[in-house]
């Protein structure tokens, strides 16, 4: 299995943890992640939710609870760590901030195209490389409008890419009509970001890597989409049923117990479709039934909380919790494959021998 380069960042392992918001990656699973060579990722979407007063202050419990996130995993591992910052959030800037004050070596950010920095972080902060920018995209064309931006403004490009596919779990970047029809499939998808790129790898004289997301459970998924193009790839749902993922055994539990059929897309209240784990909760919002919503303040810029019929971030954070009857999990498509409950250790080494076993199977075909 191939090593990953990301500038002067040396990533052992080419695995990206996703990072799964409202409770779910914290630091538990991001250090775990690290340690094995990997990128783990804290998410910061929610995350003051794990503070037991956030509904006094959200905004100050999101920097406090993603400030003691990232030190709890400093603490654990000398490894790779990122976090995760949706770009739809609200206080998106200043959870940047804190996350370039703590020295974090990556940000991922998704859920909205990463133009340029928020006006609270000053430009110098890319000059010093220390931290690793990765936009996530859901094609080519939006990886290419993003670079060039970033072109314009401050006559360098982000890290890496990180290509998100249909069927990745969570809000998708993707039309229903787009979902329930994939016009491209992820390498397809990989391959257009790879051409895309080609003139800022020349411009600049550098290697962008391009990692991919969606749909990439096992090793022989990863070996698939490397031989493809990717550098890397990103897997959620995976370490979702592993012991130290931060969310309560329930949640794992739902996992391991669903079937290919449980696996559905919704209307999130926030305007996007997004892939679930479907359960009586989840049938009683598509009926129509409305939940009673109590907004602490507006966390998603996309949210009008006096007309959604639920609160997403509190249905998240009880799944996360273990509270199915006031909420539910989501999920990537081949969620229904999780059959165990293992380590990161033990899902790390099933990866690597899945991956050399499709490597083998590759090269027996070819020697034919």
């Amino acid at each position: 299995m191939k090593t990953m380069s990301i500038g002067n960042l040396h990533v052992p392992l080419p695995v990206i943890q996703g990072g799964m918001g409202v409770g779910v990656s914290l630091s538990g699973l991001a250090s775990a992640v690290a340690e094995e060579g990997g990128i783990g990722v804290i998410s910061a979407v929610g995350i003051g939710m794990t503070e037991p007063d956030y509904r006094k202050n959200f905004k100050e419990a999101n920097k406090t609870a993603l400030k003691k996130e990232i030190r709890k995993a400093r603490a654990k591992t000398k490894g790779v760590l990122g976090v995760n910052i949706m770009y739809a959030v609200t206080d998106y800037d200043d959870l940047l901030k804190v996350a370039l004050e703590e020295g974090i070596d990556v940000v991922i950010t998704g859920a909205g195209l990463l133009l340029k920095l928020p006006a609270n972080i000053d430009s110098s902060v890319l000059e010093s490389r220390a931290t690793k920018f990765i936009p996530k995209v859901s094609s080519g064309r939006a990886a290419r409008i993003i670079f060039h931006s970033w072109s314009e403004r401050y006559n360098r490009v982000p890290d890496a890419v990180v290509v998100e596919g249909p069927m990745a779990g969570g809000h998708l970047g993707f039309t229903r009509q787009e979902l329930d029809k994939p016009q491209k499939d992820l390498a397809s998808l990989v391959k257009e970001t790879l051409q895309e790129l080609l003139p800022y790898e020349q411009k600049y004289g550098l290697e962008i890597p391009v990692i991919a997301g969606g749909g990439i459970y096992d090793g022989g998924d990863m070996y698939e989409i490397m031989e493809a193009g990717a550098s890397a790839v990103k897997i959620g749902t995976r370490f979702v049923t592993t012991v130290e993922c931060d969310v309560a055994d329930a949640f794992k539990q739902n996992y391991i117990n669903s079937t290919p059929d449980d696996i559905v897309i919704i209307n999130s209240p926030v305007g996007l479709p997004g892939r679930v784990i479907v359960n009586d909760f989840v049938q009683a919002i598509q009926a129509g039934e409305r939940k009673p919503v109590k907004c602490s303040w507006k966390c998603l810029k996309t949210c009008d909380y006096r007309k959604v019929p639920y609160c997403i971030a509190e249905a998240l954070f009880s799944a996360a919790r273990g509270n199915f009857d006031e909420g539910f999990s989501f999920a990537g498509s081949k969620a229904w494959m999780a059959t165990e409950i293992l380590t990161v250790h033990e899902t790390i080494n099933r990866l690597r021998s899945e991956y050399s076993l499709a490597e083998l199977s590759r090269d027996a075909v070819l020697a034919v």
